[in-house]
């Protein structure tokens, strides 16, 4: 049987491909049901999705709409034109700045050129693109720690304009792009370091590949308005109607109670199993529970929730009596976040995502996920080795010390950060999903931290700043997301691993 999500193609003759979703054999092994079927020519579609920019602080929409051919332009540069920040950077982006030294409120390092603006096209430094192309062993072991990075990347002023510093742009250090798959630094997209993704985006004009990739989640199954793909009953008399569920607990030891046969989740990083990270986004408090870490007798400020949404558990950090927990933070891109609240940060990473070009990363993830075809099947069921989920838990302070430069691509890998890690398979969340109601869209693979760490509210406004440079509008990503309950021992698959 097969789901047809129709969708608008995003080359220039607005043509439409087609996304095939395969139900599964019975009924009782309902779960995620998402297959691929037709090609993906010169772009992706809006209903199938589309990733952006794989590059965080170098947009490439705002080099590729704004940097005019044959014209002569003015930017911040490592090294050589072809090597440099966008024209319109949001910090790098007059001579002062760009010129002053890094650590000295805010510099960024680099040297201003007058550049041809055919070549001037926001290529990474050399450092970036030999970052992003790192081999496992490299991503395993190249990542800063946020104390590291808090001193080599940006004062306390430049962390409290949330902008990039010049190591972000140029990769002096390895940011979680390496370990969680963003396989593509700007010189990637921008055509230095060519892959297939590339090519799939270079017959497109600069106008069109500016442009967002708006899309929607499948909601249809075999049949045209069956509406398959929505929330079902997670029990019907008595009997379990969905397959393994998320989040869940994560607490080293446990396993849950369904039997998931012989699925396994992604043992491997995300990067050595094909994937990339297509979203990022946050939930308040967290969704899965870490006895001792993040569970029912962790503690926050309890802050207003303007967006009133379910609170999930908190970490046992916070402590009304230390000021970097009470001593609010000036926010200048995340909305409605507070200092000493507890967030749970999830990377929906994806083999069929746009990866490396610059509509990579979506809003919502989904349009991400699903980008690609012939890439996620039911016949073989791949669902769980082609889609995964990292998930990092922080408790954000108002202390520099405890800054990181690049949360958009994935968890730090440092020290106790990333390194003690629950691998299982599951559903996707959110509080439309409880023990009653369940998702249709599994198995897929998640790896969760099971430690909670500290982090600069800096460090959350910067990525907010990261996501807001992206071609695709992530404004929806910019606030917490409510928390789902915790998931039923009988709704959690019983093949928990760790490493």
């Amino acid at each position: 049987l097969v789901v047809t999500a129709l969708a608008n193609c995003a080359d220039r003759t607005a043509r439409s491909t087609t996304m095939a979703f395969m139900k599964p054999f019975t009924l009782l092994l309902s779960g995620l049901l998402f297959a691929t079927a037709g090609a993906v020519e010169s772009g992706c579609d809006a209903d199938a999705g589309c990733s952006e920019d794989t590059s965080s602080l170098l947009a490439l929409h705002g080099v590729r709409s704004k940097s005019g051919q044959g014209k002569v332009v003015e930017q911040c540069c490592y090294n050589s034109c072809g090597q440099c920040n966008p024209m319109d950077h949001v910090w790098c982006n007059s001579q002062d700045i760009c010129e002053r030294a890094q650590g000295d409120n805010g510099g960024c390092g680099g040297k201003w050129l007058t550049c041809d603006g055919d070549a001037a096209g926001a290529h990474a430094s050399p450092a970036d693109a030999a970052g992003a192309h790192a081999s496992p062993a490299d991503a395993a072991g190249a990542h800063a720690s946020p104390a590291d990075a808090a001193g080599a990347h940006a004062s306390p002023a430049d962390a409290a304009g949330a902008h990039a510093s010049p190591a972000d742009a140029a990769g002096a250090h390895a940011s979680p792009a390496d370990a969680a798959g963003a396989h593509a630094s700007p010189a990637d997209a921008a055509g230095a370091h060519a892959s297939p993704a590339d090519a799939a985006w270079s017959g497109l004009e600069e106008s069109v590949r500016a442009e967002s990739l708006e899309g929607k989640k499948p909601v249809d199954g075999p049949e045209p308005g069956d509406e398959y793909f929505k929330n079902v009953p997670c029990m019907i008399d008595g009997v379990i109607n969905a397959l393994e569920q998320a989040g869940a607990n994560v607490t080293a030891g446990y396993q849950g109670e369904m039997d998931v046969g012989d699925r396994e989740p992604i043992n491997t990083s995300y990067l050595e199993a094909g994937l990339c990270p297509v979203n990022v986004h946050w939930h308040l408090g967290t969704e899965h529970y870490s006895l001792g870490e993040y569970d029912e007798d962790g503690v926050g400020p309890t802050p207003a929730n303007p967006y009133d949404v379910r609170l999930g558990f908190q970490c046992h950090k916070y402590d009304k009596n230390d000021a970097k927990f009470t001593t609010e933070y000036k926010w200048q891109h995340c909305k409605d976040m507070h200092v000493g609240e507890t967030y749970e940060v999830h990377w929906p990473n994806s083999a069929a995502g746009a990866c490396g070009t610059p509509h990579q990363y979506q809003s919502p993830f989904y349009d991400g996920v699903f980008c690609r075809d012939n890439i996620i099947s039911l016949d073989p069921l791949n669902t769980y080795t082609k889609i995964g989920v990292q998930a990092q838990v922080y408790t954000i302070v108002n202390d520099e010390s405890y800054y990181y430069p690049d949360l958009m691509r994935g968890m730090i890998i440092s020290g106790d950060h990333g390194t003690d890690v629950a691998k299982y398979t599951g559903s996707t969340t959110g509080t439309t999903r409880s023990n009653t109601v369940c998702s249709r869209f599994t198995p897929i693979t998640w790896q969760v931290d099971r430690k909670c760490h500290l982090i600069s509210a800096s460090s959350f406004d910067k990525l907010c700043a990261d996501m807001m440079n992206q071609v695709d509008d992530m404004s929806d990503d910019l606030h917490a997301h409510g928390s789902r309950e915790l998931v039923a021992d009988e709704l959690a698959a019983d093949n928990f691993q760790g490493f």
